[in-house]
Order: C-alpha cells, then structure tokens, then sequence
C-alpha cells in the first residue's frame, strides 16, 4: 500500500489561518524548550563534572580561596591556613577553565600548640583558560574573636612602631629554622603580603608557599601606617622551583592592606608583577577592597 505524504502542519477544519501562523506556536515552544534546557547545569551550559577530581587539585583551589581571604582579612593576628578538604566538586570546559565548589576545615596560623583550633570555609573558586589569580568567593567561621584579633593586631603594631630604629634584618628562618620571637610579627606580616602574592600567581597546577624572608627593611614613614620592604622565597610544588619576589606592604590595624610585588622567575628571563593578566579580570587593584 502507497502512504500518502501529510502536510507539514495540515489545517484542522475551519482552521482558514496562514500556514505561517499556524507553525509560529510549535516552533516558539520548541525554542522554550531549547532555552529551558540551555539555562540547566553546568553540564548543560559547555561544563562537564569531573567525577573524581583529584585531593591535590581541590586542595590546591582551597588554599587559593584562603590565600584570598587572609589578604582580605588584613590581620596577622587571624592568619588560617588550610587543614582538610571536607567536600569538594570541580567542572572544566572546553575552554580549559575550571569551577570548584568547596568546604573545607582551617586551622589557626599559630605557633602555640594549645592554640590549635580549626574553622570552617565554604568558597568558589575560578580559574580562567588555566591563567593565575583566580576568582574567589570565600566565607570562612571566625577562629578569634573580632575585640581579640583587634587587640593582638594593635600590640603587635605598637612593637613595630617603637622600635627605636627600622628594623633591618636577613634569612627568617635561619639555617635551622629558627625564628626568634621578637621576629615572629615580621615573618606574619610578610605571611600576609605573601597571601596576596600567592593568590595572584596560583594556578590549576602551580601553587606556592612561603619558605623564607631572605631580607627585609622597615622604612619610616610621616603617618602612622608601618611600611615594610621585604624580599621573600615562595617554593612552587610542582616545579621545586624557589622564586625571589620583592614585596611592598603598607598595613595599618583594621585598614586595607596595600601590596605590590615584583618576582623573578628562575625558568624564564621574564618577570612577573602584580598587573599581570589573570582569572579575576575585575581584580586589579593592589590594594584590598
């Protein structure tokens, strides 16, 4: 038997409208359906879920967020470091662009055993085309209370500020890893400006860690903010690579920290400082926000 061919949309009877009216319903649903389904998941927009994303990459992407959120803290009495990735998923596209959503516990930056105590951050974190300084989104549970961190923080900036002559100093730690404890504010001081560093140059794969201050120099300054020269040694993991970077802090408690950075890189002739192009196109500024 021959099947007859049907129109593409066949009038129903008394239906006397142009065929051009009676296909725009169809199609405007079948674009809703089309738009409904582009706006889903991350998967659904060009993102695919990694299933089993590494400990060491979403590890890596936790220490960005909390290298960003101790520059935005400005405190060195409320430094927190990374202690254990609770849960953690990560999407990349074609791109090369990666998404991590992340909880994770901290611990309090501090030298006092009996101080230990662990926080909590939730946080985004976003690295674009596999470039450094990613975009963060970060909330971190307080570790110190806000009167105690303002107290701890106005000491130690009373110690700088009497001192009867800039401090000038070389190699914190020393050879045997030794920091005296009148040093113990510079070296977090220098924890602080290097947080910001680190979170400019983080990448997916590259990630650093300040292993010393190689010198430093206090400079004298009209207004009451204290004003440190320092050179440090950042250690990347992947590479093994130390690199020497010149940093310039401003800090005064409870006030943005202003940094710029200059470091040399061993691999290549080129140097890098705190303009270079990055994930977080909209941070620019050297200065906290």
């Amino acid at each position: 038997m021959q099947l007859r061919r049907q129109p593409l949309s066949a009038p129903r009877p008394g239906d006397t409208r142009p065929a051009a009216q009676r296909l725009a319903g169809p199609l405007l649903l079948l674009l809703a359906l089309q738009g409904a389904g582009a706006s889903g998941g991350p998967e659904d927009s060009g993102w695919l879920q990694d299933a089993e994303p590494s400990s060491r990459l979403l590890s890596q992407a936790a220490r960005a967020a909390l290298h960003f959120f101790n520059f935005r803290a400005a405190s060195p009495s409320a430094l927190q470091v990374l202690e254990n990735v609770l849960d953690g998923r990560a999407w990349v596209n074609q791109k090369k662009e990666y998404k991590f959503d992340l909880v994770f516990t901290t611990e309090f930056y501090s030298t006092e055993e009996d101080e230990k105590r662990l926080g909590q951050c939730s946080a985004q974190v976003f690295f674009r085309n596999e470039k450094p300084r990613p975009a963060v989104n970060v909330t971190c549970s307080q570790l110190i209370k806000k009167e105690r961190r303002q107290e701890e923080d106005y000491h130690l900036y009373k110690l700088m500020k009497q001192l009867k002559s800039p401090l000038n100093a070389v190699s914190i730690p020393d050879s045997h890893g030794y920091i005296a404890p009148s040093l113990r504010p510079v070296w977090d001081l220098a924890f602080l400006g290097s947080s910001y560093v680190m979170w400019q140059k983080t990448t997916p794969f590259l990630q650093y860690y300040m292993s010393q201050i190689s010198s430093v120099k206090q400079w004298k300054t009209n207004d009451d903010a204290i004003d440190f020269d320092y050179t440090v040694l950042l250690h990347e993991f992947s590479t093994q690579e130390i690199i020497p970077c010149r940093i310039h802090l401003v800090w005064y408690p409870s006030k943005p920290l202003k940094v710029k950075y200059h470091c040399q890189e061993r691999q290549t002739p080129e140097e890098a400082s705190g303009t270079e192009d990055g994930s977080a196109m909209a941070l620019t500024e050297l200065s906290n926000f």
